[in-house]
């Protein structure tokens, strides 16, 4: 039988404190920099930070506002979405991608994902496709790209939009067939990002931002995050207050600099993980796209014929955090009761949430500690 260890190592699911450790000089200049300017909102951090993004994401036009949330919103009012519009999205995600459609008066259609890398299923959605769909909102989970290629063509045939969620793969890059290559969230009509401090590119508060090669978006997106307003005091239509401070600002410039280096270093950690768990009968580890590659966002496995939160209890004993994403599927949750689902339609999506756990990913995980957590988990599963 395993046996707990009360003295294990402090392990964190992400360890912010000692990434900051590591650029500690440059972030607190860049933040009294700030203070000293006084230029709290909307200052040249903030302009700068737009700039240097724009430049790494080779994209137009990137408007910052104040979380991932916002960005999804202002999104769909920016591209005139209407209630009654259905706008498709996957039914294994974080609430927020359904939340604001629903807030919107719009309606959410869900569809299921494929089992292996728990991205959206193209197949499902071109099947939920009606007369009434105007977008799809693909999420890029986990630290890869949806299969864009596949979804633009869709949407291409009938019509839509496509609003990339792209708050957990900042970074990655999506292959096309001809070799081309773009960055999550610049393939679709608009990309919509969080810098939530536990996301690949985190501020120390909250964040978002939203990107577009389409000037004429872009500039009705920068209307509609402040106040719908075309000029001061000049309101052309409902906005929305949604912005960036520039002491985040300033902190993201400086992580900014470090985003491959930290996609680099989680997939340290995930080839560490595949290779400890590897054909294993009863953990099934998270399988990569050919088309994308991935900056492991969370690193999630499947597992079969394991009592997952014993298994869950039995790490925390050991001091091993693990974090279950997600635990009940969209159209199972109270909020999103529909007549049109019941359990059962989505399979994929209730089987991932029955069996998956995340374990510790972030940039400062040690091969000791990688050690140590790999061990720990084996010696239950295996117990």
């Amino acid at each position: 039988m395993a046996t707990e260890q009360k003295t294990a190592p402090k392990i964190q699911m992400v360890d912010l404190k000692t990434q900051y450790e590591k650029i500690k000089t440059e972030v607190n200049a860049a933040i009294q920099q700030v203070i000293e300017n006084t230029a709290f909102i909307n200052g040249p951090e903030v302009k700068g930070f737009q700039a240097d993004l724009e430049k790494y994401l080779g994209v137009k036009h990137v408007i910052p506002c104040a979380n991932g949330t916002d960005a999804l919103q202002i999104a769909m009012m920016a591209l005139g979405l209407k209630p009654g519009d259905e706008v498709i999205t996957a039914d294994f995600t974080y609430v927020a991608t359904a939340e604001v459609i629903a807030l919107l008066g719009l309606t959410p259609v869900l569809v299921d994902v494929y089992p292996d890398t728990f991205d959206i299923n193209v197949e499902a959605i071109e099947k939920a496709i009606t007369a009434n769909t105007k977008a799809i909102v693909p999420v890029h989970l986990f630290g890869q790209c949806a299969n864009m290629e596949a979804i633009m063509n869709l949407a291409k045939k009938h019509n839509l939009f496509v609003i990339e969620d792209t708050a957990q793969a900042i970074g990655a890059d999506f292959k096309f067939a001809n070799g081309d290559t773009k960055k999550a969230g610049t393939i679709g009509t608009v990309g919509c990002t969080s810098f939530f401090p536990s996301k690949n590119l985190g501020c120390y508060g909250d964040g978002g931002a939203l990107y577009t090669n389409n000037d004429e978006l872009a500039a009705k997106i920068r209307m509609i995050a402040n106040h719908g307003q075309s000029v001061q005091y000049v309101h052309d239509s409902i906005g929305v207050n949604s912005r960036l401070d520039s002491i985040q600002a300033a902190i993201l410039r400086i992580k900014l600099v470090h985003l491959d280096e930290y996609a680099a270093a989680r997939n340290v950690v995930a080839t560490y993980y595949d290779k400890a768990f590897a054909n294993h009968p009863k953990l099934k580890t998270p399988a990569k796209v050919k088309n994308s590659n991935h900056v492991f966002h969370q690193y999630t496995l499947q597992l079969k014929g394991v009592d997952r939160n014993a298994l869950r209890e039995f790490l925390s004993a050991n001091g091993i955090p693990a974090m279950i994403y997600y635990p009940i599927p969209l159209h199972m949750q109270k909020a999103y009761t529909d007549a049109r689902y019941k359990s059962g339609d989505f399979p994929v999506t209730e089987q991932l949430c029955a069996s998956v756990i995340s374990l510790p990913m972030h940039t400062e995980l040690s091969e000791e500690t990688l050690s140590f957590i790999t061990s720990k988990v084996l010696e239950f599963i295996n117990s």
